[in-house]
Order: structure tokens, then C-alpha cells, then sequence
């Protein structure tokens, strides 16, 4: 005698969430759900609510991921940039550190946010709540 197991009507597994169209929504820096609420308060302060969907975002913290995914990312592509300068041009210290100190910082405060967006969606798609 075989006896057949029906799952349950509400089981508890939830729906899985697409992390690429969550990814692209949080580095345009929206609701990683609906894709059209602003994702912070500000600069780099996550919301606690989306003002469009309601969606919870209480529990999304990214922590340091968002500042060392910009440090390696600025990292990589100033320092070789440097290098080809340097050997290239040599040009005068003084307008070498300048150039250079004045991009790497706007690719910093460009990149910071938007890394943030998609490390707070990335956890939003994978329901991990933080770290």
C-alpha cells in the first residue's frame, strides 16, 4: 500500500525573486521590488519603506560591502590608468596628483551609491536581511 503526500496549500516556500532585474533597479538606485520608489533618504540612507509599493526595507543593511566594492573598483581602474600616465607623459607631479585625486574621487561619490543599491538588492533578492 503506496500512500501519496500532497503538499500543502500554503507551504511556506516563497516565490523566488529575479536578482538581475533586482540588480539593475538597485544601481539606479530604485526599489529593488517595483523598480520606480527611490531606494534612500539622501545620499547613501536606505529608506525604510518604498514610498510606491511598501515594500519593507527595514532590514537592509549593506554595511561595509558598498565602500570595498568601490575601493577595488576605483582601485583597478585608476591605478594602471597612473601608471600609463606616468610613463607615457610625465607630466608634473602636482597636476598628476591632481587629475588623479580629482577623478578618483568623483568615480567614489558616483559609484558609492549605486554599489550600495545593488548590494541592498542584492540581499533584498536573495532574502538574506542584511548581513
Amino acid at each position: 500500500m503506496t500512500s501519496v503526500i500532497e503538499p500543502a496549500a500554503n507551504s511556506g516556500v516563497e516565490e523566488d525573486r529575479d536578482t538581475k532585474s533586482a540588480l539593475k533597479r538597485g544601481w539606479k538606485r530604485k526599489c529593488p521590488n517595483c523598480g520606480s520608489g527611490p531606494l534612500f533618504n539622501g545620499y547613501l540612507k536606505v529608506r525604510d519603506h518604498c514610498s510606491v509599493c511598501k515594500q519593507d526595507l527595514t532590514h537592509q543593511r549593506a554595511d561595509d560591502g558598498p565602500a570595498y566594492l568601490t575601493i577595488l573598483i576605483v582601485g583597478h581602474l585608476l591605478a594602471p590608468l597612473l601608471h600609463i600616465a606616468f610613463v607615457h607623459w610625465r607630466p608634473d607631479p602636482l597636476i598628476l596628483f591632481t587629475v588623479f585625486a580629482v577623478g578618483c574621487v568623483a568615480l567614489s561619490l558616483y559609484l558609492l551609491p549605486r554599489l550600495k543599491g545593488c548590494v541592498v538588492a542584492f540581499q533584498w533578492a536573495r532574502r538574506m536581511h542584511g548581513f
